[in-house]
């Protein structure tokens, strides 16, 4: 059901955008949670919010969640009225860009969101905002749903990302450009806003980091057939020591990896 017009919930973003830069998180969206949108009923929602000054990332989530799911609509949300009408050019029936915010609203008889993405939105929050944000945008989910919550660099060669369900967080997945990559932890200045700032001694995520930097250390040797085959001998050395990794080589050769947020939450 659409909700009563507001006022959007939030803060105006810095609205930088590039194409191709939400590339990682798009791939875990039509690989890892898939089968999301294909068990949804009928047309089912996804929603872009906050996609920015360009609606350049917005179209090619929709473009890609096509190959998966024919019938799927998307929804871009921004709460400056210039972006919407900038993106005005690109509706279709189905694809909408409206204003909105958190509180996510929804086109007259377009279901609740299977899936959201909220990508370099609340890295201008305070850490104190965030469980709040996201218990706004879980309640909008319809059954089954996923909230991906995450931040990446100009370029997309480093992002991280946290996959949320109504209930809360259940993962924390780092993706990085393998080729370009000097050691994983560099992915740590993108971290979601709820832990770039528990990146220090003590705390889970950073323990995460440090000991993934010593297993691509130690697979060094295999440098010279290539930084594809240095991860995955980090990542399978990872596991082996009893981090949970969540996923396995077919992630891992994308730069990819996942573990359950009771790894690297404090809470």
């Amino acid at each position: 059901m659409p909700t009563a017009h507001r006022a959007p919930v939030g803060v105006v973003t810095r609205g930088t955008t590039n194409p191709n830069r939400l590339r990682r998180v798009d791939r875990y969206l039509a690989g890892p949670l898939a089968g999301v949108l294909r068990s949804a009923e009928a047309h089912p929602t996804v929603v872009d919010l906050g996609y920015g000054a360009k609606a350049f990332t917005a179209i090619e989530l929709h473009e890609r969640l096509l190959r998966v799911r024919p019938d799927v609509r998307l929804l871009g949300l921004e709460i400056e009225p210039e972006r919407v009408a900038a993106a005005h050019a690109f509706v279709r029936d189905d694809r909408r860009f409206e204003r909105g915010g958190f509180e996510i609203p929804l086109p007259e008889g377009w279901s609740d969101p299977v899936l959201i993405r909220a990508f370099n939105v609340l890295r201008q929050y305070d850490e104190s905002e965030v469980a709040a944000a996201w218990a706004r945008m879980g309640a909008r989910l319809g059954p089954g749903g996923r909230l991906v919550e995450g931040t990446c660099d100009e370029l997309g060669r480093l992002a991280s990302w946290i996959t949320l369900s109504a209930g809360g967080p259940l993962t924390l997945t780092v993706s990085m450009k393998l080729s370009t990559l000097e050691r994983p932890s560099d992915v740590a200045e993108r971290l979601p806003k709820s832990l770039i700032h528990r990146n220090v001694p003590g705390e889970p995520v950073h323990a995460f980091l440090a000991a993934l930097d010593r297993a691509w250390e130690v697979a060094s040797p295999l440098r010279s057939l290539g930084a594809t085959q240095r991860f995955l001998a980090a990542a399978t050395a990872l596991r082996e020591a009893g981090h949970p990794i969540l996923d396995g080589p077919r992630r891992w050769r994308l730069g990819e990896m996942s573990v359950p947020w009771s790894h690297v939450s404090a809470s």
